[in-house]
């Protein structure tokens, strides 16, 4: 044991002893069933074995000639107390296995570790030391490599990081940079660490196995959610711990899954230094460590601490019934792109050092990256590799995190076929990780019980084939971005861009056109008027065009549609309301799974910015005293949600036919004029109808009502509605109706408070929704 320790030091002053290294795992056959990843599967990471003894450690390169593994007793500015070869193995993989007493003996308790490569672009040489060129041949060569064993990589498996590549104790961003800026500096003092850790216990409570058609969805940011929440303790504030503090309050509201923005582990804590929008990353959506939860995020962050203190979040929140579900980046990393038009400048931190042609996706010339994201080269979907990575991940944040279900940012990207110079949709490539997920998470059956929910956002930033509304494959829903699309025109451009009633009865019966063709269901689309990504609620109907320049703490942001479809109702406050109120009650009573997002039931403003990514500040975050502000808002919001939740009817399994299936004398879904009868094609076709109305059966949901009657008046005018005579001894009800000239009485009425509507008629207001119950 001596002798070792003092063959361990000698390594590290890099004296000629040579590597040090265990027999253990060589590859992915031998000593598998020691090493277990994330899922138990792949076996990729570090993990220890079952006597707590020895550490394994298995990393994937197909280029790289050598590698080494560097323990660290500390996260930041020292250098490694040992330095390990790993053998070359099966499958490309390269593997080590570390005595933990030897690393005890050093003075490591807390395992941190990364790695150094060598391959084509840069040869091993053992005269090498970090910080030289010695072995240097180009920073990229003609087949895309971009060794640098200058540069310390993390674990793309790490269960953990110590902290992020810049930050306050770590400014100088070059150093990770290869080329004439940090070719030859060391990163290591400065790169963070992957952790090891030990196996935990921690809870995540009971996961709710309700199927998708039931949910209401809540996106919210996670560090917003809680940084201006009176109710929690400050030191909590903006933490996993500080959102678990508030489950029962959001549950309150009525929604049943939590959405939250990317917590995976990404380059933000610089933003605690901000006093400018300069640099900061607050949407999170540049992801480091796929496996890792946010450091930032959490009060403990001490190693391990977030990983537990994540646990206990989603614990908190499925005791309330609550899903969680988290938007996860894998089109892209947070590595980044070159630094301009010089192919041999870029960050090597990661991915790009360990397997550059592997892990992102070149041009044909493999100087650069191909981007259909706007933010930096395609992570190389296509590949088996990184395939598979992805749903190690995922399997990781179900199995062990807790996570119910996944949004999939730019997700067309999931489903790209190409690994170099070009993009190719596919969605029936049954490797692709798409239909991996769906058959090896798996996805939950349509009837729901046990498996995790998956939702893309169906498109790109790139050109041709990137835009897949309605085209992923089966087991996946989408953001229907044709739906908020459709309602804002019919809200807010009247006139001007035109909406045929049939559109709008598509879009509320569930989007049949983009789902059914391939055996899809009204919840495969999910509805939304706005997300994270441009207005809140509120804005949306408050603005005319973006306000993206104000000064600090409002902005400034860079980017942001310029097509919003938004206007501010002519200026007038109360205008402005009653519109919120009629596109909440719309996205509420249409089939498909509604999407809010954080802060729209308390009419919430972002001051018109519509693309507050960057924006770390308290203008950007919930403020909680809007419940009481806008309270006769919050409580339509709550009402409106109860109402959904309580009528089947407005949730169906099936796409609804026009048919009388039950066999009492109701259409399963009925669609009316304004003077009573049944809309024809004709009527259905013709734009200059901007009045629509529909009755569903509630007999056929198992509903506790005989129906629903929503009518929706787009005119600028109020629409006389003659109504659907109702069943002898029934009459129909006013649930709600979103006019101004209701807001005394909070536009909704409560269970058993309904006003009993005895006239053939009912006025609809301009630019309103009026909801009846037949009971």
């Amino acid at each position: 044991m001596a002798t070792r320790n003092i063959c361990l030091l000698a390594c590290i002053a890099w004296i000629g002893c040579g590597p040090v290294l265990n027999d253990g795992p060589r590859g992915s056959g031998e000593g598998k069933s020691d090493l277990i990843g994330p899922d138990g599967s792949s076996g990729f990471g570090a993990a220890y074995d079952a006597t707590m003894s020895q550490v394994n450690f298995r990393v994937f390169s197909s280029r790289a000639t050598r590698i080494e593994l560097d323990i660290f007793a500390q996260p930041i500015g020292a250098s490694a107390v040992a330095r390990f070869e790993m053998k070359p193995g099966a499958s490309q993989t390269f593997s080590a296995t570390v005595s933990v007493a030897d690393l005890n003996a050093l003075g490591v308790t807390t395992i941190y570790y990364g790695y150094r490569a060598w391959g084509p672009n840069w040869t091993y040489d053992p005269s090498f030391a970090p910080g030289s060129a010695v072995g240097f041949v180009s920073d990229v060569d003609p087949a895309g490599n971009r060794f640098n064993p200058n540069k310390l990589l993390f674990d793309p498996y790490g269960l953990e990081l110590s902290h992020d590549p810049v930050g306050p104790q770590q400014p100088d961003g070059a150093v990770y940079a290869s080329g004439d800026p940090g070719r030859s500096k060391d990163s290591a003092p400065a790169a963070p660490k992957s952790i090891v850790l030990a196996p935990d216990g921690t809870g995540i409570g009971q996961q709710p196995t309700r199927p998708l058609k039931d949910e209401i969805i809540y996106e919210v940011h996670l560090r917003g959610l809680t940084m201006q929440d009176p109710d929690v303790p400050a030191s909590l504030r903006g933490t996993y711990a500080g959102a678990a503090q508030v489950a029962a309050k959001v549950a309150a509201l009525g929604v049943t899954a939590v959405e939250l923005l990317p917590v995976q582990e990404t380059q933000n804590d610089q933003n605690d230094l901000a006093t400018s929008t300069s640099g900061a990353n607050y949407w999170g959506y540049a992801t480091l460590g796929f496996f890792a939860p946010e450091r930032r995020y959490a009060a403990d962050r001490s190693p391990g601490g977030p990983t537990r203190e994540f646990k206990q979040m989603v614990r908190a929140f499925h005791d309330q019934g609550l899903k969680v579900y988290l938007d996860v980046v894998y089109n892209h990393t947070g590595e980044g792109y070159l630094w301009g038009s010089d192919p041999r400048v870029a960050n090597v931190i990661s991915y790009r050092g360990l397997d550059n042609a592997t892990y992102y996706e070149l041009t044909s010339d493999h100087q650069f990256y191909w981007d259909d994201t706007g933010t930096g080269g395609n992570f190389n979907t296509a590949n088996d590799v990184v395939r598979t990575l992805i749903i190690d991940s995922l399997h990781y944040w179900r199995n062990t995190m807790g996570v119910d279900g996944f949004r999939f940012d730019l997700a067309s990207v999931l489903g790209n076929t190409c690994q170099q110079g070009c993009f190719q949709f596919d969605k029936l490539d049954p490797k692709n990780a798409l239909n991996r997920a769906v058959n090896e998470l798996p996805g939950r059956p349509d009837q729901g019980g046990s498996g995790v929910d998956l939702i893309a956002e169906p498109w790109a930033a790139g050109g041709d084939g990137n835009f897949q509304v309605g085209g992923f494959p089966w087991g996946w829903a989408e953001w229907n971005g044709i739906y908020r699309d459709t309602f804002r025109k019919a809200q807010n451009r009247a006139g001007i861009a035109p909406v045929t009633p049939g559109e709008l009865a598509t879009r509320i019966a569930g989007s049949s056109d983009l789902y059914q063709p391939n055996g899809r269901k009204p919840w495969h689309s999910i509805n939304f008027l706005v997300a994270h990504d441009g207005f809140t609620q509120r804005d949306l109907y408050s603005y005319n065009s973006k306000n993206n320049n104000q000064p600090w703490p409002y902005g400034p942001s860079d980017g942001g549609s310029d097509d919003n479809k938004s206007w501010d109702q002519g200026g007038d406050p109360t205008a402005q309301r009653q519109a919120a109120r009629t596109g909440m009650a719309l996205l509420m009573l249409s089939a498909g799974v509604p999407m809010l997002t954080g802060g729209d039931e308390m009419y919430r403003t972002q001051f018109g910015n519509n693309n507050a990514y960057n924006l770390d500040s308290g203008k950007n975050w919930l403020n909680w005293s809007d419940r009481q502000t806008n309270q006769p808002f919050y409580d339509f919001a709550r009402r409106l949600l109860a109402f959904r939740r309580a009528h089947p009817a407005l949730r169906p399994a099936g796409f609804l036919t026009g048919n009388d299936n039950d066999g009492n004398g109701l259409k399963d879904i009925t669609w009316y004029r304004d003077d009573g009868g049944e809309a024809d094609g004709g009527y259905m076709g013709n734009s200059n109808n901007q009045f629509l109305a529909y009755r569903i059966d509630g007999g056929e949901g198992g509903d506790s009502v005989r129906s629903i009657y929503v009518a929706y008046n787009g005119w600028t005018g109020t629409v006389t509605a003659t109504l659907p005579p109702p069943a002898p001894g029934r009459a129909w009800y006013r649930v709600s109706d979103t006019a101004s000239w209701d807001e005394p009485s909070g536009n909704f009425r409560d269970p058993g408070a309904e006003d009993r509507m005895d006239g053939a008629t009912y006025g609809v207001s301009p630019r309103s929704v009026v909801v009846l119950i037949e009971q």
